[in-house]
């Protein structure tokens, strides 16, 4: 009579088209199965009978099964596929403006860094994220192993921070270790055995040798934005999220203080700099004020046919480049456009249950918007100058790759968002 049941569940499960909607369903059709065996023999059947009677209760299981297939289809988020496939198509915009498509280089290395970005988010969609959740400490050790080949084996340097330049493939820098990271956090959160001390000494290593590897600040920025957010959704108890959070503020200002003199003269310069471009126009501060100059010049409708230079047009100051060029009402929508997705990773993670899933999707929120932020805030004049893309728009590989494997994320938790394996949980 045992095979019965397996022959059951089995005619369910071949009218569901997903792998993972199949296991789900045997899973909770074997435990409605078992407790209604069991009601039965409570009543006095045998076990071979009431298992009969608790399979008949189901009904016919080829219409049952259609109903789960229904049911429990993966889902796709076309609203955010949407969204990254009108982004990714305005990355093309800085090259057409600045008349750098017609450079051959430009337009198939374009090409290629779309196509990438599209293949990560899809192949990420597809991706069980579920099945990261007890890998914390492999994404962790990668991340480190990753800072630490940086530290002792880099061969060039941007800005004074080391980079491990492998000739005509990659250039791997300390930011690439991010995502790593990133996953490492949402599974350690999730463990509700984590202690403070355990905490600190996680939290410190990577911060250290991000110190250590002479990181670009925004990347001490990201790490610290994206861990202390997901803190706040941790399972530690608010007691204890705030004191862990006023310790590292208090610890931090004493940091800076004593850091501040032995910090590289590039990055101190730009500091000063931002604070009073004006004592240094020619120097460190010429970069402000020209940002400034551009941006007060843009209007409402730009200035497409008047040619200006523009420092860093298609990198780091595409947001400036396009609104002079088109103008602040275009800047606008480009920054309204930008923030949907910051609001669809809000909106998903309010409809999501799941622990791990819910800090994927506030960590994702916490590194987007720092890079949003950040690009847009130095283009206004509110943040510091730092090598920080603007999503999407920027030209370069790795800010795409990053946020396509953000959009990913979102994608792969949406996609299951109806299916809650026990074993996972």
């Amino acid at each position: 009579m045992a095979n019965k049941k397996y022959i059951f569940l089995n005619e369910v499960t071949d009218q569901i088209k997903s792998k993972e909607a199949k296991k789900y369903v045997a899973d909770e059709l074997g435990y409605h199965l078992q407790e209604a065996k069991n009601s039965w023999m409570e009543k006095g059947l045998p076990v071979a009978e009431a298992e009969v009677k608790a399979i008949d209760q189901m009904g016919s299981p080829i219409k049952l099964g259609k109903q789960m297939n229904k049911l429990h289809k993966p889902k796709v988020d076309w609203f955010m596929i949407i969204l990254l496939v009108t982004t990714l198509g305005l990355g093309f915009l800085p090259m057409i403006s600045l008349e750098y498509m017609d450079t051959r280089h430009f337009s198939v290395n374009k090409t290629i860094i779309v196509l990438l970005g599209g293949t990560v988010a899809i192949g990420i969609m597809l991706i069980d994220y579920r099945k990261w959740k007890t890998r914390g400490w492999l994404f962790y050790s990668l991340g480190v192993l990753l800072l630490i080949v940086i530290m002792c084996f880099s061969n060039t340097t941007i800005n004074g921070a080391p980079l491990l330049r492998i000739p005509s493939i990659i250039t791997i820098e300390s930011s690439k270790s991010l995502p790593l990271f990133f996953l490492a956090w949402a599974s350690f959160f999730t463990n509700e055995k984590l202690k403070i001390w355990q905490f600190a000494i996680l939290f410190f290593v990577p911060f250290l040798l991000f110190f250590s590897v002479h990181s670009i600040p925004i990347t001490f920025i990201m790490y610290t934005v994206m861990v202390f957010v997901m803190l706040w959704w941790s399972k530690f108890s608010r007691k204890t999220i705030l004191f862990i959070t006023g310790s590292t503020v208090g610890l931090f200002m004493i940091v800076a203080f004593t850091y501040w003199p032995f910090l590289m003269t590039y990055h101190k310069r730009s500091l000063l700099a931002f604070l009073n471009p004006e004592k240094d126009p020619n120097g460190a501060g010429y970069l402000f004020l020209r940002v400034n100059e551009l941006m007060s010049k843009a209007g409402w409708f730009g200035n497409p046919v008047k040619k200006e230079f523009i420092p860093g047009a298609h990198t780091d100051f595409v947001f400036v480049s396009l609104t002079y060029i088109y103008g602040w009402l275009f800047a606008i929508a480009l920054v309204i456009i930008l923030s949907l997705i910051m609001v669809r990773f809000i909106f998903v993670s309010n409809k999501i249950h799941d622990s791990f899933a819910k800090l994927l999707l506030i960590g994702a929120v916490a590194l987007y918007s720092v890079q949003l932020a950040s690009n847009v805030g130095m283009a206004l004049g509110v943040f510091p100058h730092t090598s920080i893309s603007l999503p999407f728009i920027s030209y370069g590989l790795m800010p795409v790759l990053l946020n396509s494997f953000l959009i990913g994320i979102v994608l792969s938790v949406y996609r299951r968002k109806d299916l809650l394996l026990t074993r996972y949980s």
